[in-house]
């Protein structure tokens, strides 16, 4: 059985997450993967508690009935976090204690948020996947071999410029750049080339994106096997002609490389959580920019290995979520169950007008008033998500996650107003309780799952043109009047209606921290228009992506970043990594 060395909580204040994980005594990884009907010799080992699950060893379970599939997703993102993972994670231990054949599907986190600042992906408190620092930095090498597959493409297409351009390539019609899985928003936009043809090539300008951006990184997650991976890396444009025609990967000839260099990470992680409950965390795509969602095949088969599987879409649910259902269902044949928002009472009082200086703070008895103002204002934002969810015909459950400085007032103000708007809601404890802080809310999904029976839906056809698909998630999903068109946008819808691959779903890259296109507003303003200032074709991983508002591939570091206060010491202790 799982135990922690030490108390929960000494003088009243959580340990920090990294403590908790390196105390936690958890079980060989061997142990978890009995749980769902593996053996030992079914798994290639990193180590005592991580391990990599072949799909020739998967695909004997394909006959197997699916589990119940919940999404967890969340309110609209703000500094003080609304705490999806670790809801997740705790969810998925409370299920456990009850009893239940529980598995979890999550991403694996990239390096540049772990150093800069939004930390990594695997929970916290007493809501972990084990072994976190492992997970949080290299893990099992699969974000290196993205990387590396990213730009063995971008070297064979330079290379290509440089010795005769067979292809007749236009130099400034190249849209595959270089990814590196770090924040460096110096290397948005770039020239290469420099230095004469014999020394740097064909002069051009140039972008790195972020590994998490990267088109091998979402084909990677949305592959179903091997033959799989290899149409859609083949199907990549990497550039245009001088006549206009899309060139692709495959005619680059490299596409047997870029496999081979994946071949390992194909294969879903097997680690787990603090309690002891397995989890496939595997691929990483961003939620603002590309899909959001754990591997294909990782939800596939806990599907196939478990009774219930809980996953998550980055971000809130008009990102991460919407991608997940109108994306990943529609790729993956997957029909959700049950939808999980996430919300917390800081977070809504600061999409309601609370000054963020306020956050964290508990309100005294004077304050109140204006508090509980904050609170009934910040509810637009989580009945928009809410409202958004049901229209894909899924029943939705709103996860209350309790900090310390709310107040029990506030708590009861949230609850009668989900009870209001007519959807099931419970408080979660898991961050400081784990899977026993999450009874009520496992119980909550439990009963919503049994009594309610999914309808689900998809938003749009994907057969419609471009510009109507992005107008009805605009619309729909983020309660725009209109859409408008600036920059390149207009001449990358017609390239891509002209190459014919105009029938796919769409992949909004937009900011997290608001429902709208600008980071600055919060709440759920309607009737505002929504900015498209260039528009992506993903074809190997089957969607088109509008770049809208101010949004980047590449992300900056922040004034301090998280980097300055992580360490490792002499005997190997490490400190700061949350």
């Amino acid at each position: 059985m799982f135990s922690f060395r030490g108390s929960r909580q000494e003088g009243g204040i959580i340990k920090p997450d990294i403590e908790i994980a390196q105390e936690a005594k958890v079980q060989p990884i061997e142990k978890i993967a009995e749980k769902i009907g593996l053996t030992r010799d079914d798994l290639e080992f990193y180590g005592k508690y991580k391990a990599k699950v072949p799909l020739s060893v998967l695909k004997r379970f394909d006959k197997n009935k699916d589990g119940k599939l919940i999404l967890v997703t969340a309110i609209t993102a703000t500094k003080a976090g609304e705490g999806k993972t670790v809801t997740s994670i705790g969810l998925c231990q409370a299920m456990g204690i009850l009893g239940k054949k529980v598995m979890l599907s999550l991403r694996e986190p990239s390096l540049g948020p772990v150093f800069g600042i939004k930390g990594g992906a695997t929970g916290g408190g007493y809501s972990q996947v084990y072994p976190m620092w492992d997970i949080d930095l290299h893990f099992n090498g699969d974000f290196h071999a993205v990387g590396a597959a990213h730009n063995l493409l971008s070297a064979i297409l330079e290379n290509h410029l440089t010795h005769g351009n067979s292809l007749n390539i236009d130099p400034t019609r190249i849209v595959w750049g270089k990814a590196m899985d770090m924040n460096a928003r110096e290397l948005r936009k770039i020239i290469v080339g420099l230095g004469g043809r014999a020394a740097g090539g064909v002069p051009h300008e140039s972008r790195f994106d972020i590994t998490v951006a990267s088109e091998i990184m979402a084909i990677l997650a949305l592959a179903k096997d091997m033959k799989d991976l290899r149409e859609r890396l083949s199907k990549i444009v990497v550039a245009y002609t001088q006549d206009n025609k899309p060139v692709t990967a495959s005619q680059l000839k490299c596409v047997g490389s870029m496999c081979l260099l994946l071949k390992d990470a194909i294969n879903p992680n097997l680690v787990q959580t603090l309690e002891g409950q397995p989890c496939f965390d595997h691929t990483g795509p961003f939620a603002n920019i590309a899909h959001g969602n754990s591997s294909m095949v990782g939800t596939k088969y806990a599907l196939k290995l478990a009774d219930y599987v809980l996953t998550e879409g980055g971000f809130a649910a008009d990102l991460g979520a919407e991608k997940f259902l109108n994306i990943v269902c529609r790729q993956g044949g997957f029909k959700p169950d049950c939808v999980v928002i996430v919300s917390s009472v800081r977070a809504l009082k600061i999409h309601g007008g609370m000054p963020d200086e306020n956050m964290g703070k508990e309100p005294t008895k004077q304050e109140m008033k204006q508090h509980l103002d904050w609170l009934e204002k910040g509810f637009a934002n989580l009945d928009k998500h809410v409202e958004n969810m049901k229209k894909f015909g899924v029943p939705v459950v709103v996860a209350l996650n309790q900090f310390p400085t709310d107040t029990e007032e506030e708590m009861q103000h949230s609850m009668e107003h989900c009870k209001k708007v007519g959807v099931r809601a419970a408080f979660s404890r898991v961050f400081t309780e784990g899977g026993k802080g999450g009874i009520d809310l496992a119980k909550a999904v439990l009963e919503t799952i049994e009594k309610e029976k999914s309808k689900f839906k998809f938003l749009y056809d994907e057969k419609l043109p471009i510009k109507e698909k992005i107008k009805i998630i605009a619309t729909e999903i983020y309660g725009a009047k209109d859409v408008v068109y600036v920059g390149t946008a207009p001449k990358d819808i017609e390239a891509i209606e002209k190459s014919g691959n105009d029938k796919l779903p769409i992949c909004m890259a937009k900011t997290q921290l608001s429902i709208t296109d600008d980071p600055k507003t919060k709440g759920a303003p309607r009737n505002w228009v929504l900015t498209v200032r260039e528009v992506r074709l993903s074809n190997g991983a089957g969607f088109i992506v509008p770049l809208t508002g101010e949004i980047m591939t590449m992300p900056g570091l922040p004034k301090v970043p998280a980097a300055e206060k992580i360490n490792i010491d002499d005997n190997g202790y490490i400190t700061g990594l949350n």
